[in-house]
């Protein structure tokens, strides 16, 4: 989609470090992070938001378990990560395009916000 900093991204056109990829999605490190561990996992595919997923929910699968091989790699898995999805504006969607924050390294408090 035309103007999307994820597809950018994804195709690209903007530099980002990349620390998974494959045909169907891509990993990156969060440019502005909330914790020592902060990557963003986005479909290749532009999805808005996770409400629009209607066709394949694979999709959301698939962004799961880039996340935990990513949490393990990182070394997090035994201490803990979140996994966030936030979606519209009001949930702090702050990029019209899905994808999921795998987040670790410190402790988390709840409720998050």
């Amino acid at each position: 989609m035309a103007g999307c900093i994820f597809c950018k991204i994804e195709s690209g056109e903007i530099k980002a470090k990349i620390v998974y990829e494959d045909e169907t999605v891509i990993a990156f490190e969060d440019i502005n992070p909330k914790a020592p561990v902060h990557i963003l996992i986005i479909p290749r595919e532009h999805i808005e938001r996770v409400s629009d997923i209607d066709k394949d929910g694979g999709v959301t699968g698939k962004l799961i378990f880039v996340a935990t091989r990513l949490a393990r790699e990182r070394g997090i898995e035994s201490s803990g990560y979140r996994l966030i999805i936030n979606c519209n504006k009001d949930a702090g969607q702050e990029v019209p395009h899905l994808h999921l924050h795998l987040m670790g390294g410190r402790k988390f408090t709840w409720p998050p916000g």
